[in-house]
């Protein structure tokens, strides 16, 4: 486990070596979860615009706990409101489904955040082809989110 922790970063771009880090975040202990994330932390975005890394970032987000989650939520929103993280992520054709996982594992309050940064961009993401992922699932939110609403009035 320990030369697995060692090389946690290598192995999550590797063909097979990803399939070992996932393995880990589902099936190990906590720590060794926490491990995992706070060496790719810093590196997410990056992570995440990678064919197999992209899939380890998603079990990230799967399988961490919310302080963890939070931590890469705010590494994809980046530092300030340009929103250039999660912009570059939404076009990308691996990293459009981390943000599709983020909006699937967050808790309501930072949904709303997300949704909110998306919103800005919809328009600009019809026109590429992996942003038109983003858009649909969006799509879906805001109108089960607007039957939750209906629904709660009743």
């Amino acid at each position: 486990m320990d030369e697995v922790l060692g090389a946690v970063s290598l192995l999550a771009q590797d063909q097979y070596g990803n399939y070992v880090v996932q393995h880990v975040l589902e099936q190990g202990r906590p720590h060794e979860r926490s491990a995992i994330i706070q060496e790719l932390a810093g590196n997410i975005v990056q992570m995440s615009q990678q064919k197999f890394a992209s899939n380890v970032v998603e079990k990230c987000l799967t399988f961490g706990d919310p302080t963890e989650r939070q931590l890469l939520v705010n590494e994809m929103l980046g530092t300030n409101d340009e929103n250039e993280p999660l912009q570059a992520m939404m076009k990308d054709q691996f990293a459009n489904y981390v943000v599709q996982k983020v909006l699937e594992t967050c808790n309501d309050q930072q949904r709303e955040l997300i949704l909110s940064r998306i919103k800005v961009h919809l328009n600009a993401l019809k026109k590429y082809t992996y942003g038109k992922h983003i858009v649909a699932r969006v799509e879906k939110l805001v109108a089960a989110g607007e039957r939750r609403i209906a629904a709660q009035t009743l």
